[in-house]
Formats: structure tokens, C-alpha cells, sequence
């Protein structure tokens, strides 16, 4: 479909700025360092992204996520949100709550939804109605090894609280379900998509899996 158009405000270029910044420091773009604090737009923020990419594993690049929201956060944070939010359902559905109006810059409009967590139904799921993120990028392992992963993984084991996140490839929305532990790589269908032929400039046709997930 038609690519969808973004107005961001101050709000939104602080947030870009900041990411796009720390992504740079391992991406080894010094050059870049002088732009002012909003001189960034969402595409510096994803062009930092796949440079990180760049020479390096899946593994390599989930634990630079990684790296990077723990720089972005105060030290002990993850241990004061282990005590503030231990993974109750109601620590999943605040955290889905503050998802859809905190991290619209970073994937687009998304909405609360009710999902089922061991069989309990509750409003702890948060729905991304079309991923800004991989609308963008356009590319299944940047999806995958850039946003998916690191992100299940942080809230896992850093704060405490499990996360599943299955995107679509096919409409590019994705579900957020708090409370809800991560499959194994194994058992992730998302570690079976071949590459997006149709949006992404190094896309592999030939493959049955994108090879950067591989």
C-alpha cells in the first residue's frame, strides 16, 4: 500500500535524535556526531540502524540494542522496575497502556487489545496497526534482530516482565502481548519469513529465509 506520512513534532525528533545517536557510536559514524539535537529525522534513525548491522551477527546486533536501551535508562532502572511492575496482570496492562502513547514515534499508531495470557483473558496486549519501523526499513531482519528480539529480551530479563511481539509481514502490523513468555527460535514462525522482495534493496528472492536472520 501507499507509505504512510508522519508529522513529527519536537516530542518525536528528541526521542529519534537520542536513539539515532547511540546507534551511531556503534556504528561508527563519528562524523554525524556534530548535527544539532534536532537535525534527526526517522530515516538518520534507521540508516544508524542498519549500519549497526553492518559486518556483524543476529547476536551481535541484538546485544547492541541491548546496550543501547540500558544507556538510555539510569543506573539501577531495571532492578526498580523489577520491584515497581513484578509480572502481575496488572503490570501487563499498565506497561500496554504506556506502550501506545510512548512509542508512537517509534512504530506508529497502535491501540490496547484484549489477548489471552495461560489462559486468563486481559487488556495487556497492544496491537501496531502498521510498524513504522519495518514500513521503513523494509526489511525482515532488521524487524527480527533490531526490534523484535532485543526488545522480548529486555523486558524478559532485564525487567522482569515477559513480552511477546508477532509481527505480520503481510500487512506489516504487529501484536505486543505483555505477560506473555517469547517462543523459543525454534518455535518462532518469524525465523522461518523469507525477505520482503518487494521493499527491501538487498532482498534475497532465492532464499526461503532472509539470510540475515540465518
Amino acid at each position: 500500500g501507499q507509505k504512510t506520512e508522519y508529522k513529527d513534532g519536537l516530542f518525536e525528533k528528541a526521542f529519534m535524535s537520542l536513539f539515532a545517536r547511540k546507534m551511531e557510536k556503534f556504528a561508527g559514524e563519528s562524523a554525524t556526531k556534530a548535527k544539532g539535537l534536532l537535525d534527526y529525522d526517522y530515516e538518520s534513525f534507521v540508516h544508524a540502524s542498519r549500519r549497526v548491522m553492518v559486518g556483524r551477527s543476529p547476536l551481535q546486533q541484538q546485544q547492541i540494542v541491548r546496550e543501547v536501551l540500558l544507556s538510555i535508562l539510569p543506573p539501577g532502572a531495571p532492578a526498580q522496575f523489577r520491584k515497581l511492575f513484578p509480572p502481575t496482570r496488572w503490570a501487563a496492562e499498565f506497561n500496554a497502556a504506556l506502550t501506545v502513547p510512548f512509542f508512537q514515534w517509534l512504530v506508529g499508531p497502535s491501540q490496547v487489545v484484549e489477548v489471552e495470557v495461560n489462559g486468563v483473558k486481559q487488556k495487556s496486549g497492544v496491537l501496531i496497526k502498521k510498524c513504522r519501523y519495518l514500513e521503513t526499513s523494509g526489511c525482515v531482519g532488521m524487524c527480527v534482530n533490531m526490534c523484535k528480539i532485543p526488545t522480548q529480551d529486555f523486558f524478559t530479563n532485564e525487567f522482569g516482565l515477559p513480552l511477546t511481539m508477532t509481527p505480520n509481514f503481510e500487512d506489516m502490523s504487529c501484536e505486543m502481548k505483555y505477560g506473555q513468555v517469547p517462543p523459543s527460535i525454534e518455535e518462532d514462525p518469524t525465523f522461518k519469513q523469507p525477505c520482503l522482495a518487494n521493499s527491501c534493496s538487498v532482498a534475497n528472492p532465492d532464499s526461503s529465509v532472509c539470510p540475515k536472520l540465518q
